[in-house]
């Protein structure tokens, strides 16, 4: 008896703690709807428009969500939990991260706050809030799984700094808030892996609140590329001779490119940048930051079993 009541508090005890959390941030959450652009026609095809979720997360309305879900929008709009609908814009989208920030036109509209997604402990409660396959302001709830966790995103890029968590997420779920039992943003919902079950991830807090920022500040994430493009090699070689541990063996060196100014060819094998060596085009997407843009950059080459230096000067990427 005494292990059915004590069971039955903390039940009750968990259940109040989500309950809780839902009450704190739901109002908060927002179902996004995209419409598409026209045809030539003019006519919209049922295709062209979507949905997903996203959170407001500034007391002036700024709004969080994920890249794709208004990836090719011609119009959005953001309805409340309470039901209140508000035209949306666009103030910046960064893909590789899979965030975006929107803007609604709003007074005293509620808003949930980021969180430290580094005192995030793995077992933790977790909350997921959204609008999967059109129900409104549905909740789940599960544990954090993991931190640290890299995903790739639609882009081809890694995404570092994801939690796992094992609250269910399904379409329409995207840009939703991931909660703790306080009520504090950890994450923005991404992604789950199909048809596994209890791999969902969310983009840390930490990294959207950096995001988000300068996207509100540039409208957009500055990086800077050299224009080649390579895959992951574990090592060059001379003969019989190992050369370089790993590296990026560069496939392709794009016309006016940073790269081709630099001297670099295809056959080269990009060892290190700036001293650090490199493991793959992974490590070299990491190093090549806003920071870098039109700073003379050495990097460590092998070029025929020689190895070799030289200096490139990083621009600025375009989407």
């Amino acid at each position: 008896m005494l292990d059915a009541q004590t069971d039955r508090v903390l039940l009750d005890a968990y259940s109040e703690a989500v309950a809780g959390t839902v009450e704190r941030v739901g109002p908060a959450v927002v179902k996004i709807e995209t419409a598409g652009r026209p045809s030539r026609d003019g006519r919209r095809r049922a295709s062209d428009g979507g949905s997903g979720s996203g959170f407001i997360f500034t007391a002036d309305g700024f709004l969080l969500t994920n890249s794709h879900v208004i990836a090719g929008a011609a119009s959005l709009s953001a309805t409340l939990a309470e039901g209140q609908r508000f035209d949306a814009t666009i103030v910046g989208d960064d893909p590789d991260t899979d965030l975006a920030v929107l803007r609604l036109n709003g007074v005293g509209l509620p808003w949930a706050s980021l969180g430290d997604s580094n005192a995030v402990r793995v077992g933790q409660v977790a909350v997921a809030i959204g609008n999967p396959y059109g129900f409104d302001c549905s909740v789940t709830s599960g544990v954090v799984s993991a931190r640290g966790r890299t995903l790739r995103s639609r882009t081809g890029r890694l995404m570092d700094d994801v939690i796992q968590t094992d609250a269910s997420l399904n379409p329409g779920n995207s840009g939703g808030p991931l909660v703790t039992t306080r009520g504090e943003v950890i994450g923005v919902n991404t992604a789950m892996i199909l048809p596994a079950q209890g791999l969902c991830f969310a983009i840390a807090s930490n990294t959207a609140r950096i995001v988000a920022r300068r996207l509100i500040d540039d409208g957009r994430i500055r990086r800077s590329y050299i224009g080649v493009a390579g895959q992951q090699v574990l090592a060059a070689r001379e003969g019989d001779r190992r050369q370089a541990a790993s590296g990026i063996l560069v496939i392709s060196v794009e016309p006016s490119s940073p790269a081709e100014v630099a001297g670099l060819r295809a056959g080269d094998v990009i060892a290190a940048i700036d001293g650090e060596p490199l493991a793959g085009i992974d490590d070299l997407h990491r190093h090549l930051t806003d920071a870098r843009i039109g700073v003379p950059t050495p990097l460590g080459i092998v070029r025929r079993g020689e190895r070799r230096q030289v200096v490139v000067i990083p621009g600025e990427r375009r989407a």
